[in-house]
């Protein structure tokens, strides 16, 4: 299946991230169309279009905005997830640094839709580059009047803010994010009430992901038989596909939903030299494994759930038969213990649990009880958290387990490391890790 470059269309020209750039590649003419047109017109066509949300569950965008009630005589909000913090997600920053305009156009056209007259870029705090791009992107378009009062003589007003987090992977959970935004720890709610009737400050919110809101404008421009020229029926579009691990070119590529990972693990230059394909994760650390059988599955929503995964945030990462998979588990679990937030017993005190045990095997103590012991255990903080951060950390160690039970067994004798020396799954060379260690 071919590469569909849009979004990342012109991400080779030095000036695609300013104003005058955008516009010589068609910038801004989407946001004329809409503007000219019915808010409820812009809902529908997006519904049209089948857009889901790029952020991880997949949710439908168009009806995700129509739950925004009108004439409600309260304030209408935008949120834009920008705290990209899933491991091994790496899309939205290069979104943000490339095509930032491309984002504001699809904010702005998504407020007109929605009634909104503020909207907010939230990004995660220790990537202050691109937290620099979208103010100066920001004071950019305010310049060329697409921003603030009167927009293009349409009477819609819009000021958009960009703030940023203090790095907190929990303010990426859409609820945990507001209280982020109104000046609270970040720690989810409970839902219901859901953000489209009572979000920020209490008023309905629509919360989308970056690469969501920046795909709007092209809807709009080209419409949605030409938006649903690609992808499948259930999952049509194109996708911006970060491939890492060990593959011999990582890199951002677009192509549309139901490509295989076969054909984008081609793309990226197949598993690194010498080396075989172990396992792969179709979207961040948050999804179960799949394996070199699963190659061929086509990459939308329902596919990789039939196969016994998530779409997730479309980001996936390899790894060669130097990784024990045990370690990576561990580091994941270590991972979701330390961000969680403590709100809820399971996810605080669930997490604690499953890493003590998986530290027991990765340092070649497993005892033989925990092996099943971590599936129960699992299983009583799946569906039982307050947000999907439980339910992210109950997730990679049951498939782990069914595939590769033997390094579990293998792992109540001999340290992980011993198995798996670490200098050979490292990407980096561990001469070049150093000096660049030592240079910082």
């Amino acid at each position: 299946m071919a590469l569909t470059p849009v979004i990342t269309a012109h991400w080779d020209e030095p000036d695609c991230f300013t104003v005058d750039g955008y516009k010589k590649v068609g910038g801004y003419r989407a946001i004329k169309k809409a503007l000219k047109m019915d808010p409820d017109d812009v809902i529908n066509i997006i519904k049209d279009s089948g857009l889901r949300g790029r952020g991880g569950a997949g949710f439908p965008t168009g009806m995700k905005w129509s739950f925004v009630p009108q004439n409600d005589g309260h304030p209408h909000y935008l949120t834009v997830n920008g705290d990209e913090s899933e491991p091994g997600a790496c899309k939205d920053i290069p979104i943000m640094m490339a095509n930032p305009q491309a984002l504001i156009e699809g904010i702005i056209i998504t407020c007109w839709a929605i009634r909104a007259e503020h909207a907010f870029v939230y990004i995660r705090g220790e990537v202050p580059e691109p937290i620099r791009r979208m103010h100066a992107a920001v004071a950019d378009a305010e310049a060329h009047g697409f921003l603030g009062e009167n927009i293009l003589g349409s009477g819609m007003n819009l000021k958009l803010t960009v703030t940023s987090g203090a790095g907190a992977y929990i303010c990426g959970e859409e609820t945990a994010l507001l209280d982020s935004l109104e000046g609270r720890r970040g720690q989810p709610r409970l839902k219901p009430p859901f953000p489209a009737v009572a979000g920020l400050y209490s008023a309905p919110t629509v919360i989308n992901n970056v690469e969501t809101i920046t795909s709007v404008p092209y809807i709009i421009e080209n419409g949605v038989s030409w938006y649903r020229s690609m992808g499948t029926d259930k999952s049509p579009g194109f996708k911006v596909w970060a491939v890492s691990g060990h593959v011999n070119r990582p890199g951002i590529y677009e192509a549309p939903l139901g490509i295989t990972m076969g054909e984008l693990l081609d793309y990226a230059g197949g598993i690194r030299d010498g080396h075989e394909l172990k396992f792969w994760l179709p979207g961040g650390s948050s999804v179960p494994l799949l394996l070199q059988d699963h190659l061929d599955t086509p990459m939308t929503y329902e596919d990789i759930a039939a196969a016994g995964s998530m779409l997730g945030t479309g980001t996936p990462m390899l790894f060669d038969d130097t990784t024990s998979v045990v370690k990576a588990i561990t580091r994941w679990l270590e991972f979701y213990k330390h961000e969680s937030c403590g709100k809820c017993t399971p996810c605080r005190e669930g997490t604690a649990w499953i890493t003590g045990s998986l530290e027991r095997f990765q340092e070649g103590v497993g005892r033989s009880e925990d092996i099943e012991g971590l599936v129960e255990l699992s299983n009583h903080i799946l569906g039982r958290s307050f947000c999907a951060l439980g339910d992210a950390a109950a997730t990679p160690y049951e498939p782990a387990l069914k595939a590769f039970r033997s390094e579990f067994e293998a792992a109540r004798h001999q340290p992980v490391d011993e198995a798996f020396p670490p200098a050979a799954t490292m990407i980096i060379p561990p001469e070049t890790a150093n000096l660049a260690g030592a240079a910082t």
